[in-house]
């Protein structure tokens, strides 16, 4: 297939630049993965279409304040890091903006010396690798001094950084969020406990190379970026359970499917594992452990938009696409939801 099949027209009004209020008062788009059909509701109508015995899976990372602004050290001129995956003890690769600026063995500092930053090298797509010095926790650091890295779709500024996090997060590490988690509430989450479905935590640091374009005309010729994973032994647990009393697993966003797959796809079987996953999913791919998915609206020809293709099928999901333009669903990381079961 070609990247050009994944496009589809969007209007620009339609891009959500604020979060539902409350979140889980966003729109729903039920679609039935065996038959096509459409359900219109709201996100808090989930637990309605969810069974007794089933598990959610959620990804519970947490972004990063990752936007950081500084000073060449000794020198008045401004850098822009921004902040992407940690490659050992405090050495990160991140995006500078000027890049030119940021050539090897030029020191910066952030929030007045709190923070100090090496440029080591210069890497692929222009990314460096720096080394940050610091006294104390880097993580509360970046809590004092950065910005929440959201998307250039997003115009607007948000007031609250904590909607740009899911309820559950509590692994920093992510450079977005994983946004279909972002419709749940905890009150909304103990209903669907309630009613006998239980949640299962992974761990995937989302990266920004799972939102980058996809340039190769053909769609095979596209390379993922690498992020990394873990999946606990308890979370491995409960789905085999799950599956052996005939309960449905459903993945909550792109992320959680992503691990899920790729550690069969690593380990033979769903077991216990950590690592990195490039894993690209498109239609053709044969899914292991999926029985459904909550997920956002994602852009034109977005390997995102693939993944979901792919499980609920691409006429059916371009159909679906087109439904939610005409009937003004809002798109994107603060946009309305999808559930495909």
């Amino acid at each position: 297939m070609e990247t050009k099949d994944f496009y589809y027209n969007l209007p620009k009004e339609l891009i959500a630049q604020t979060p539902a209020e409350p979140r889980d008062f966003s729109r729903l788009l039920v679609m039935s993965r065996e038959t096509g059909e459409l359900e219109h509701c709201h996100f808090y109508n989930v637990v309605e279409y969810l069974q007794p015995g089933d598990c959610l899976i959620v990804n519970d990372s947490r972004v990063l304040p990752a936007r950081i602004y500084g000073n060449k050290e000794k020198t008045e001129g401004h850098i822009e890091f921004l902040i992407l995956t940690q490659k050992k003890q405090d050495i990160w690769e991140v995006l500078a903006r000027p890049g030119k600026k940021a050539r090897p063995g030029v020191w910066f500092v952030f929030g007045d010396g709190l923070l100090k930053a090496e440029v080591l090298e210069v890497i692929e797509d222009g990314k460096r690798l720096v080394k940050f010095h610091y006294n104390g926790n880097f993580y509360e650091i970046l809590e004092q001094i950065g910005q929440m890295p959201l998307p250039p779709y997003i115009t607007k500024k948000l007031e609250n950084q904590e909607r740009y996090q899911t309820v559950y997060s509590r692994e920093l590490g992510s450079a977005a969020a994983p946004t279909a988690g972002l419709h749940f509430t905890p009150e909304l989450m103990k209903k669907i406990q309630e009613k006998g479905i239980r949640f299962g935590y992974v761990t995937l640091h989302v990266g920004l190379g799972t939102f980058r374009p996809v340039h190769a005309k053909k769609i095979e010729e596209h390379v993922m970026h690498a992020e990394h994973y873990v999946l606990a032994k308890e979370t491995v647990d409960l789905i085999l359970e799950t599956k052996a009393a005939g309960g449905r697993v459903i993945a909550v966003g792109t992320t959680s499917c992503r691990t899920l797959e790729s550690v069969v796809k690593k380990e033979g079987c769903i077991k216990e594992s950590e690592g990195w996953t490039d894993i690209f999913i498109y239609p053709g791919f044969s899914f292991q452990v999926l029985d459904g998915l909550i997920t956002n609206f994602h852009l034109p020809e977005s390997t995102l938009i693939m993944l979901v293709s792919a499980f609920a099928g691409y006429e059916q999901t371009m159909r679906a696409y087109e439904t939610a333009v005409r009937q003004n669903y809002r798109f994107f990381s603060f946009g309305d939801a999808m559930l495909v079961v």
